[in-house]
């Protein structure tokens, strides 16, 4: 990854999360707060802007903690923090130029780690972490056996969307889901959701 795709990775979840905003909110509606694709729209929306605007010369790892400062200052409640958090995690992690597959493996872990300390879920809890989680592993596992970017982008797709699906059939037990207790289940989670979109939209512009 070089900065123009890292840029061109915010406007693609920008993009993605404008078109889904409606069923972000539907989702959210069922077990939370009914507002998590109006805030994911609002950050995400704030965060393209900001990275068209960083001068030449922004690294990759800048243009992601720039992204993350954004969505924590523009996206209300906890998701600001977890998901900027997340991104600012991740850019920190990346120093050069261009990111190799598996040094963006380790800064993916790396934002999966922040997510993980100031949420305090596991896998299994019905949160974001269901979608990031296999997400990073999938990438991870790829990178190491020699996938190229995209070949491994696509990989954590897919687990991310399976972790998304996976969510459905589970008990909330953390976040404002949990407090409806048996009846979050049968709902798919909208952290889980946005998550999948995210990693999504760098495999699509991974392969053009």
């Amino acid at each position: 990854m070089d900065t123009d795709l890292a840029r061109a990775w915010v406007r693609a979840i920008a993009a993605a999360v404008g078109r889904h905003k409606d069923h972000l909110t539907q989702l959210d509606s069922a077990i939370g707060d009914a507002d998590h694709g109006t805030n994911m729209d609002r950050g995400f929306t704030a965060a393209a802007v900001a990275v068209a605007a960083a001068p030449a010369g922004t690294t990759v790892g800048g243009v992601l903690t720039l992204t993350g400062t954004t969505l924590i200052a523009s996206i209300g409640g906890a998701a600001g923090p977890l998901y900027g958090g997340a991104f600012r995690a991740v850019g920190k992690e990346l120093a050069g130029p261009v990111a190799a597959p598996e040094a963006f493996a380790a800064a993916l872990a790396a934002g999966l780690e922040s997510i993980q300390r100031l949420g305090t879920a596991a896998p299994g809890d019905k949160t974001m972490i269901d979608a990031y989680a296999p997400a990073v592993t999938a990438f991870t596992g790829a990178a190491r056996a020699g996938a190229d970017f995209a070949t491994s982008a696509g990989a954590a797709a897919d687990a991310a969307e399976a972790g998304m699906r996976a969510t459905i059939p589970l008990q909330a037990r953390k976040g404002r889901a949990s407090y409806l207790g048996v009846r979050s289940t049968g709902h798919q989670d909208p952290g889980a959701t946005s998550t999948a979109l995210i990693f999504r939209a760098l495999s699509e512009v991974t392969t053009g």
